[in-house]
């Protein structure tokens, strides 16, 4: 640990290094700046109470100038000097005495706001919002204990898809309050909480349900009654096999009609190329461009697309006689069509953009179709033949 003036050409100036280290002032003693391997910077006071080396952060260098860090270790450093307070201990305090709704906002604000994609950061706030918030309310986060939460994912039971989701956002809200000193080390309550059975709905358009559906994106464009951008991103939907965030926000500038392909910058799985048949292709050509808006699924407001797209949904599966499919399982219906046409389960992974062979293999048995059609086929031959 070398030592110099701190101030802020003195800070700038420092190395950033593969690993952290710490600078302490030359004139005060205890007062000092971390530099990380990030190249941020943080100011910090050092000392010993009780014969324990202690460390209170001050700020980081930037938002906190070097001489309102050094007022404030001057002023923190004469307190533990007098004996007339300790810094670490009133942090530590503070620390402990965290609700876990102070924990779940700190956790939304420094976790899910700088790490976690939007679609990601509306979820884990729907769950601490309506789930965790309501349950333990001022609860202190350290004497959260297993069998609190196990009452809270049994309220949930007749949900369990949103009790298995909201049992992983509070354990990693306690794995946060761990590293945040707001809980002990190897204490988080939820890893022993077993999660429900979950059971996957695979639900696939039959080709009847598919001309039904098509009859009706066909009347509702043609008399107005559906907005042609709405039943473009249906149509998208089916054809490429698409999230519905990813047609709903799509921009023009990531689809390439000459290569028959949309390259998206983001996704679920990161960047990633989906490939455009001759029909989905067709619906793109037939969209029309409007003017200073960069969506393809032009909505009500100027320069936006259209954030809406399940009331649209309701009335057209209402109209097609599809009562409860939702639009996802337009993805699911895309996938299907991919193995009765005899494509194998690494090429529609390819194609639904799936990093891993086992979020693909759900459909597995979808592939023994055709295979069964030709069974019967055979074997009705055959048994003809006996007579």
């Amino acid at each position: 640990m070398s030592k110099e003036k701190l101030t802020k050409r003195s800070v700038e100036q420092l190395a950033v290094k593969e690993k952290d280290y710490i600078v302490f002032d030359s004139d005060l003693p205890g007062f000092g700046v971390r530099v990380m391997p990030s190249g941020k910077r943080f100011f910090l006071i050092q000392y010993r109470r009780h014969g324990r080396t202690r460390r209170v952060m001050l700020g980081q260098f930037g938002p906190v100038t070097a001489e309102i860090a050094r007022k404030n270790a001057l002023r923190l450093l004469g307190n533990v000097r007098s004996g007339d307070g300790d810094p670490a201990a009133v942090r530590d305090q503070e620390r402990q005495s965290a609700t876990v709704k102070d924990l779940g906002a700190r956790f939304l604000k420094e976790h899910v706001a700088v790490r976690c994609k939007p679609t990601t950061q509306a979820e884990y706030k729907r769950s601490v919002e309506l789930f965790i918030n309501p349950f333990f309310g001022n609860q202190r986060a350290r004497t959260v204990t297993t069998a609190d939460v196990a009452d809270l994912h049994g309220t949930y039971a007749h949900i369990p898809y949103q009790a298995n989701r909201t049992l992983g956002v509070l354990s990693k809200m306690m794995n946060l309050a761990e590293t945040w000193g707001i809980r002990d080390k190897h204490t988080n309550p939820c890893e022993d909480i077993a999660r429900y059975p979950e059971h996957k709905r695979e639900r696939f358009l039959s080709a009847k349900e598919m001309q039904r559906l098509g009859e009706v994106l066909r009347q509702g464009e043609a008399n107005g009654t559906e907005s042609k951008y709405a039943v473009a991103a249906f149509r998208l939907l089916l054809l490429t096999g698409c999230r519905l965030s990813e047609i709903q926000t799509l921009k023009w500038n990531y689809v390439d009609l000459d290569e028959s392909e949309i390259n998206l910058p983001d996704s679920k799985t990161g960047a990633k190329t989906v490939h455009l048949g001759e029909a989905a292709r067709t619906v793109l050509e037939k969209l029309p461009h409007v003017k200073d808006n960069p969506y393809v699924i032009v909505g009500n407001v100027e320069g936006n697309y259209l954030t809406d797209l399940q009331k649209p949904w309701r009335r057209i599966r209402k109209a097609a006689g599809l009562d409860g499919v939702r639009i996802h399982d337009l993805r699911h219906t895309f996938a299907s069509g991919g193995l009765l046409v005899g494509e194998g389960l690494p090429m529609i992974g390819k194609l639904l953009g799936h990093t891993q062979v086992q979020t693909t293999a759900r459909y597995a048995h979808l592939a023994d179709d055709p295979v069964k059609a030709a069974a019967t086929r055979i074997s009705g031959r055959l048994a003809a033949a006996l007579g």
